[in-house]
């Protein structure tokens, strides 16, 4: 059983933090060097890529929803089953 459901937007989001930090962590410990601006392009970036991925995912869940609530649909309502009085 699934204690949450999944979200790639926030995956995503956090695998460009993560990369920034890294990429300053680099900076720090003498391995690279990392100009100053480097946050703000990838930071912008993760965060555009996140939300047009957690968009898509909200579309396809929608329509995944709807599928199956139509589909659903399909059998006689319950007030035809002749226990309910229709006046």
């Amino acid at each position: 059983m699934l204690r949450h459901e999944f979200r790639p937007g926030r995956l995503i989001a956090g695998a460009a933090a993560l990369g920034t930090a890294a990429a300053y962590l680099g900076d720090a410990t003498g391995a690279w060097q990392t100009p100053w601006f480097t946050a703000v392009p990838v930071m912008s970036g993760g965060l555009f890529l996140a939300a047009v991925v957690t968009f898509v995912h909200y579309r396809l869940r929608r329509r995944r929803s709807a599928m199956a609530a139509s589909s659903e649909n399909t059998e006689a309502p319950a007030s035809t089953s002749g226990s309910q009085a229709i006046m």
